[in-house]
């Protein structure tokens, strides 16, 4: 015989018969059927933080251990200097993300008209403030006033950067935000300039980089929108995998122009004796591993979002590669301060 704990005087009890007062099979006449609770999990949130944990002993550590052996000059404020870079990179993916990802979102049919908060200001006043720090870091460095650091190269490039990003926050925050294109273009521009110093030919590195780190930046932070985006209409499942189709089919041309132009700028930059001797090699080598990591998750995604009608996995999938790719943006970082390769090969 079945017995149970005593109902509780103070909850209510609800009849569980059928409309005809017969009880359902296997209910018990008089007892209301308690709801058990959802369990949130805490899967998703440990990772994101295990992965945010991990960006960051990367840009502080990462510099000086894949310059670990090699005989490279140290950097000074490497580990710092890659930190504020990765957050110039994000502040740039965010905001071009947010520029490019609407007009993803507006031919999908039958969308909720639901639209996420925009990021784009406090993203690039970030970068703006990443770019002082910069300045800054540069003038304690070479032991040079705030001004005269201004006058340098490096310098005036950073500042016009930092502006760059102030007005394209002032453009996201008034009536006709894709008019911070154009600054944010200017920030693109020397941020290339800036990182490509070397005497030889560096308008072509230059041109490369500017390929790369728009295409980049597209495909982070246009995948970061949709996500958000998917995660807001997740009760249109249809909605949410027609605009996850979208992305993926421009994903595809960004992908090509990343590949072209990251080839190009590894034979361009990279001596082949140097590949597993140089820090920039070594970097290079942690950032395709990643890529290659990257290319398997968005190819799953895009065969589940086309076998499957609910967007549910294919949205999963997606997530993963969007942590990913926040890594690659850190090792990218690391690659912009580790030393330029060309002079190991060159030493006697």
């Amino acid at each position: 015989m079945f017995s149970g704990p005593p109902a509780d005087p103070a909850t209510p009890i609800t009849p569980t018969t059928s409309a005809g007062g017969v009880p359902r099979p296997g209910e018990i006449p008089g007892r209301a059927i308690e709801p058990t609770p959802a369990r949130r999990s805490w899967t998703a949130p440990l990772l994101l933080g295990a992965a945010g944990l991990l960006a960051l002993l990367i840009a502080l550590f990462g510099p000086g251990l894949v310059a670990r052996g090699t005989g490279e000059l140290r950097i000074p404020g490497a580990g710092l200097t890659t930190v504020l870079r990765t957050v110039l990179f994000a502040a740039l993916a965010l905001h071009l993300g947010e520029l490019v990802a609407p007009q993803l979102i507006r031919p999908v049919r039958g969308r909720p008209r639901t639209a996420v908060r925009s990021w784009a200001v406090l993203a690039s006043l970030a970068g703006a403030a990443a770019a002082a720090g910069q300045i800054v870091r540069l003038a304690a460095v070479s032991d040079l006033g705030i001004t005269e650091t201004y006058g340098t190269r490096e310098g005036g490039l950073l500042l016009l950067i930092a502006n760059g990003l102030v007005v394209a926050a002032l453009c996201a925050a008034s009536r006709r935000p894709a008019l911070a294109l154009a600054p944010l273009a200017v920030v693109i521009g020397a941020e290339a300039l800036r990182a490509h110093p070397e005497a030889y030919s560096p308008e072509f590195g230059a041109a490369l980089t500017v390929v790369h780190l728009t295409a980049a930046s597209l495909w982070t932070g246009g995948l970061l929108y949709v996500l958000r985006t998917m995660w807001l209409w997740r009760g249109s499942p249809v909605a949410a995998r027609a605009l996850l189709g979208r992305y993926a089919r421009l994903a595809i041309w960004l992908y090509v122009a990343l590949a072209a132009t990251g080839t190009a700028s590894t034979l361009r930059r990279l001596p082949l004796d140097v590949v597993f001797t140089s820090a920039y090699g070594r970097t290079l080598l942690l950032k395709l591993a990643l890529m290659a990591v990257v290319s398997g998750l968005a190819l799953a995604a895009r065969r589940r979002m086309l076998r499957d009608t609910d967007p549910a996995v294919a949205h999963r999938l997606a997530r993963r590669e969007q942590v990913v790719l926040g890594l690659v943006v850190v090792v990218s970082a690391v690659l912009t301060v580790v030393p330029d390769p060309h002079w190991i090969s060159l030493r006697p």
